[in-house]
């Protein structure tokens, strides 16, 4: 199976975002190739939600949200961010800004 490469993957994505009207920007960027990506969903209320890709038993990507289903202070997803960089130098961080609070994945959210 063949994967996108994940720059080409993030610019698709801040492109849905954009063409819904919302803001999307690249926080960290990763490596080009092959570098993970946490996105982080920005609800403009000083919440947000917070994205991780994993990997489900058929080895398709999905979308897990390691701190809960709800929004959360922005300080803890930036709190998260920092600590998966210092173990990541690969990692993407990618923030969207919507009220609404979609985060434009075109993979399964578990």
């Amino acid at each position: 199976m063949s994967q996108i490469k994940a720059e080409i993957w993030v610019q698709a994505l801040l492109r849905r975002a954009q063409v819904a009207g919302a803001m999307g920007a690249v926080l960290n960027r990763g490596d080009s190739d092959a570098g993970a990506v946490l996105l982080r969903v920005a609800r403009l209320d000083g919440t947000a939600h917070l994205y991780a890709p994993a990997r489900n038993f058929d080895g398709n990507r999905v979308w897990l949200q390691p701190l809960g289903g709800e929004p959360v202070n922005e300080a803890d997803v930036d709190e998260y961010c920092r600590r998966r960089l210092e173990s990541d130098p690969d990692l993407w961080v990618v923030e969207i800004e919507d009220r609404q609070g979609r985060h434009f994945l075109t993979e399964p959210v578990e």
